[in-house]
Order: C-alpha cells, then sequence, then structure tokens
C-alpha cells in the first residue's frame, strides 16, 4: 500500500509537470504540506520526492526546499560524421569546452575491432572526451583508432579535443560517415561523477563511424553519452 502511495504522488507530479502546471523551476510545497493534499505520512511523500529527484526531474536546495528543474537547453543531436561535434556547437553559437579525460590502449573488442578492420594483433586507443554547454557536463565521447592508421596516438591522445581537427593535422579533410545507431542506458558510478547526474538519469548512447571519404577508410569508432535531464536534442536537421 505505501509503494502504491508513492506511485500515486509520482506520478501525479509528473503528470503536473508534462502538463506545464507546474513550470520549470517552481517550488514544490513542503513535505507536510504534500503529505496533507495526498493523505498520507510525511515518510512517503519523501520517498516519493527523493524517487522523482533521483530522476532528475525536481532537485533540492538546503535550506530551502525542492525546485523543479530549469527548462531544458535545446541541442541539435550531430547523427552524421561529416561534420565535428565541436564545429557543429560552436556554429550554433553554443558555449562549448571540452576536456580530455582518457587515452587508454582497449582489450580486444570484436564489434570495435570489426568496425575498424583491425586485426587482433593491431593495438586500437580509446580517446575519451567531456563535453560541457554552458559549463554544464552534456556529453562523453569516446572515439576508438587503430594506431596502425595513427602511429602517433599514444603521444598525441591525450592532448587531444576535436578529432576531426587532428585528423586535419594529419592531412585529412573530407569526412564521412555510414550508419548511426540510438540507443538508451543508464550511468556507471564514474559516468555519473563526470556527467554530475543521477543513477537512474537515462543516458543517450549514439554509436556510428567516421570515415575519411576520400579513401573511404574507416577512422573511428564513435561512442557518444549524452545526458537526457538537462537538455533536450533536435534530431531532424542535419548542419
Amino acid at each position: 500500500m505505501v509503494v502504491q502511495k508513492e506511485s500515486v504522488i509520482i506520478d501525479d507530479l509528473i503528470k503536473q509537470i508534462i502538463e506545464k502546471r507546474l513550470p520549470p523551476g517552481a517550488k514544490l510545497p513542503s513535505e507536510n504540506e504534500l503529505a496533507e493534499m495526498y493523505d498520507v505520512p510525511r515518510i512517503t511523500v519523501r520517498n516519493a520526492l527523493l524517487k522523482l529527484e533521483e530522476r532528475s526531474y525536481i532537485y533540492s536546495v538546503q535550506g530551502k526546499g525542492r525546485y523543479l528543474k530549469e527548462k531544458s537547453i535545446p541541442i541539435q543531436l550531430p547523427l552524421t560524421g561529416k561534420t565535428s561535434f565541436t564545429e557543429k556547437m560552436e556554429k550554433m553559437g553554443y558555449d562549448l569546452r571540452t576536456i580530455n579525460i582518457s587515452c587508454e590502449k582497449i582489450t580486444y573488442d570484436p564489434k570495435i575491432y570489426e568496425v575498424l578492420q583491425a586485426s587482433e594483433v593491431d593495438t586500437v586507443y580509446q580517446i575519451g572526451r567531456l563535453r560541457l554547454i554552458n559549463e554544464e557536463p552534456i556529453a562523453i565521447h569516446y572515439s576508438y583508432v587503430n594506431e596502425a592508421n595513427l602511429p602517433t596516438i599514444e603521444e598525441d591522445g591525450p592532448s587531444i579535443l576535436s578529432m576531426f581537427a587532428y585528423y586535419r593535422e594529419q592531412g585529412i579533410q573530407r569526412f564521412t560517415s555510414r550508419k548511426t545507431f540510438l540507443s538508451v542506458t543508464f550511468p556507471t558510478s564514474k559516468e555519473q561523477q563526470l556527467l554530475a547526474c543521477k543513477s537512474m538519469v537515462p543516458l543517450i548512447i549514439v554509436e556510428s563511424d567516421c570515415i575519411d571519404a576520400d579513401s573511404q577508410s574507416v577512422l573511428e569508432h564513435t561512442k557518444i553519452l549524452y545526458r537526457s535531464d538537462k537538455f533536450k536534442y533536435d534530431i531532424t536537421i542535419d548542419i
């Protein structure tokens, strides 16, 4: 019965959010007020609010109360490998900052090695970058590259912020891609720290590849994890 009452509160508040009866940034009634409104014990209200906070519908400010999350920032989601993420974000006027978070060899992964047309004896590196817009972490970008194609990647990798810029330094100027796949996952503890999100916040996964348009050789396999709570993604326009 307690779980059912929690669900009633959660469902009702989500409905109010969807119907805009609770506008972005609005302060929620106190636990005592909600307990009286729903005729339940205060602990039931608290548990319901904690679940809404875990899903990132609301957030709490110590000593002030709980608030509905602010309006999502609209972001155009890159779905092709023709233009870099950095170039797209800058072209659209977003305040983008990138942090290199990793450059490491990966263990053999049949899927990634097949995409990269790498043999089992080849060395594949993962180059990770954290993307922030308006200083809010939006995404983690992982690029998987074959050392056989980029012999200095171990040395260069830790300083790479844009793979496209790096490829241009190597003399590659035009890019394309093949298939793009979208899926959903939940963040690991490490990803929660990097993206400053809760464990129940869904992440949108975009997987694709990047190809040298002139030689048609595969440059990288790309996996991007996007936060779904702070941003609203537009996938209808390709720039």
